[in-house]
C-alpha cells in the first residue's frame, strides 16, 4: 500500500489507517450524532458491535478497496440507524413492527414466572441482578423491567411512580 519494504510498509499502514479510520469515526458520529454509540435499541448494539469490527476491519485492510469499504459500510450503518431512530421516532406503529418491548420480570417483590419462561431468564441471574443492583429485601423491590437493549433494571425503594414504567404491560 505504501512501501516496498514489507516490515515497514506494515507499521505504515496500521499508523495512518488507524489515524484516519479514527477520525472518519469521529467525523460520522459528530455529523449523526451521540445517539450513535447509544445502546437504547438491540439495533442501536448490533451498529455498535458491527462498527468496532469494521474498524478493526479498515485498521487491517491490505488494500485501498477493503479501507473504503469498511469506511463506508461503517457511514451506512450510521445513516441506516439515524433513520430507524426518525421513524420509530415519528411512528408508533413502526416502532412496535421493528421493537420488543420491555418486559416486566418482577413486579412488587413477587417473580413473574411466565415472563421469566417467556423471556428465558433465570432466576439465578435474576438473583444476580437484584444483588449488583443492591437491593437488600424483596419486599422493596417495586419491579425488575428486561428492557429492549437486554439490560436488566432494578426498581427499589419506597414506591413506584406510574411514569417511570408507563408503556410496559403490567402482570
Amino acid at each position: 500500500m505504501f512501501f516496498d519494504n514489507t516490515t515497514l510498509d506494515i507499521a505504515t499502514r496500521v499508523v495512518v489507517l488507524s489515524a484516519v479510520s479514527m477520525i472518519w469515526v469521529i467525523a460520522v458520529i459528530r455529523m449523526i450524532g451521540l445517539r450513535t454509540l447509544s445502546k437504547m435499541t438491540n439495533f442501536d448494539f448490533v451498529v455498535t458491535i458491527a462498527s468496532g469490527s469494521l474498524l478493526a476491519g479498515a485498521v487491517q485492510a491490505t488494500a485501498w478497496t477493503g479501507f473504503a469499504q469498511a469506511l463506508l459500510a461503517m457511514a451506512a450503518l450510521f445513516v441506516i440507524q439515524f433513520l430507524l431512530a426518525k421513524l420509530r421516532r415519528n411512528s408508533d406503529r413502526f416502532e412496535d413492527a421493528i421493537q420488543n418491548g420491555p418486559i416486566f420480570l418482577m413486579y412488587d417483590g413477587e417473580f413473574i414466572e411466565e415472563a421469566l419462561e417467556v423471556s428465558r431468564v433465570a432466576k439465578s441471574d435474576l438473583l444476580a441482578k437484584l444483588r449488583e443492583a443492591n437491593a437488600l429485601e424483596m419486599g422493596n423491590v417495586r419491579a425488575v423491567v428486561l428492557e429492549t437493549t437486554g439490560d436488566v433494571s432494578v426498581l427499589h425503594g419506597d414506591r413506584l411512580d406510574d411514569r417511570v414504567v408507563a408503556g410496559i404491560e403490567r402482570p
